[in-house]
């Protein structure tokens, strides 16, 4: 998070002193009158007013230069690898009856701010699955992907489910992370018979990857319930079956409670100064100010 502030702001207040002074604290000097003194007021008053307006735009620049005006950025550093999550969604045709897959992503959004120190990766499945964001702590680029991802983009027609876990467990090949989850959600069943099913279970199993299946709509009709608990079983994970947005959006909360991350983190603020550039541009007003009053 940014934000622009000044580094001493109480230097601010040598403008409300300069404004009271210039209010009240006229010089005096002797007053000479001469023939015609209206007409000569008239022709010097827009003089005036420029070199006057020079002078405060100086001066307010000059207080703001001193009062050191910096963008200030939060960076968090971690301190531990912390836990390493890959969200696995289904994006087939069925996802886009009643708006579930607009539905899912709002959820999982909220599930993304709850992670704030851990790597996320997020993997989508239909006819075929791919990775759309590996292994990351860049939460705004998975989210800014999440929200243009819509049905279709993979496909309509089939659920390539037991491919989508293999593919998505080999993001863990290298990992070092104590913590290796993925949260596979489906409203179908596997029809592609790409990669079978043990297979994609051992590939989990071999990376240590606890793995929490959620059936979404009718268990039996929509999706499988024992295939998904066999996956969840044999990872160490859970099945959870969500047949309303209520429940899905309870069985989120919950996982993010049974893998609650501890990771500390130092934070510091990262300061980028900006007085040179203001000072630079007083120094600008008061060459013309001079050049203006001296021309006089």
């Amino acid at each position: 998070m940014s934000h622009f502030t000044f580094e001493y702001p109480f230097v601010l207040l040598l403008l409300i002193l300069f404004f009271v002074c210039n209010r009240w604290c006229k010089p005096k000097g002797t007053a000479l009158y001469f023939p015609n003194m209206m007409m000569l007021q008239e022709a010097s008053k827009k003089s005036r007013w420029f070199l006057n307006s020079l002078k405060i735009v100086t001066l307010i620049l000059l207080v703001l230069s001193l009062a050191s005006p910096i963008k200030e950025d939060d960076v968090v550093v971690k301190n531990d690898k912390g836990y390493e999550i890959s969200l696995i969604l289904d994006a087939s045709g069925s996802m886009q009856e009643y708006n579930k897959f607009g539905i899912v992503k709002e959820i999982v959004n909220e599930f993304i701010d709850q992670r704030k120190h851990d790597k996320l990766a997020l993997s989508i499945f239909a006819d075929f699955a791919y990775v759309a964001v590996p292994l990351t702590y860049d939460k705004k680029s998975i989210k800014r992907l999440l929200s243009r991802l819509e049905v279709g983009i993979a496909g309509k027609q089939r659920t390539a489910l037991y491919e989508a876990l293999f593919l998505s467990s080999n993001l863990f090949k290298t990992s070092e992370s104590k913590e290796k989850i993925a949260i596979l959600l489906t409203d179908g069943m596997d029809n592609t018979d790409t990669i079978p099913l043990d297979v994609a279970i051992k590939t989990a199993k071999k990376y240590n990857i606890k793995v929490y299946t959620v059936g979404v709509g009718n268990a039996g009709r929509d999706f499988n319930p024992a295939v998904l608990q066999q996956i969840s079983n044999g990872t160490g994970g859970q099945y959870f079956s969500a047949d309303s947005i209520e429940r899905l959006q309870e069985i989120y909360k919950t996982i993010n409670k049974l893998e609650k991350s501890e990771i500390k983190a130092d934070k510091y603020v990262k300061k980028t100064y900006y007085f040179q550039y203001v000072l630079a541009l007083a120094l600008l007003f008061f060459m013309l100010y001079y050049y203006t009053a001296n021309k006089e």
